[in-house]
């Protein structure tokens, strides 16, 4: 997966976890897609300090899934919901259509709340 991504769903999994600090400059470094220096100027604080951060960030963050492993379920139901609507767009197209219309539909629910 990629950096940038995984980056994005720890934050979103654990983020509340870190100090409000470490919750501003992460969040503008990850989710706002703001540079070192930027954030560093925002912040009062040298380059070298928001990169230390973001590492000790991303230290603690890959430290919370190590034990708790919710990103990895959640990724994990997402996979197989997305093989439960595609089942049931191909069970569809041969008969059932009501039903497998009703499976869809709660897919699609289920996806949207992840």
């Amino acid at each position: 997966m990629e950096k940038k991504l995984m980056q994005t769903y720890l934050y979103d999994f654990y983020g509340d976890l870190l100090n409000e600090h470490q919750r501003d400059v992460y969040g503008d470094f990850v989710l706002n897609d703001f540079s070192l220096g930027e954030i560093a100027e925002m912040q009062g604080i040298s380059r070298q300090g928001v990169h230390d951060l973001v590492k000790r960030c991303d230290r603690t963050l890959e430290g919370y899934e190590k034990k708790l492993h919710l990103l990895e379920r959640f990724l994990k139901m997402k996979e197989q919901i997305l093989k439960i609507r595609s089942l049931t767009e191909e069970h569809s197209n041969r008969n059932g259509f009501e039903a497998m219309a009703k499976i869809r539909a709660i897919t699609d629910e289920i996806i949207e709340e992840l």
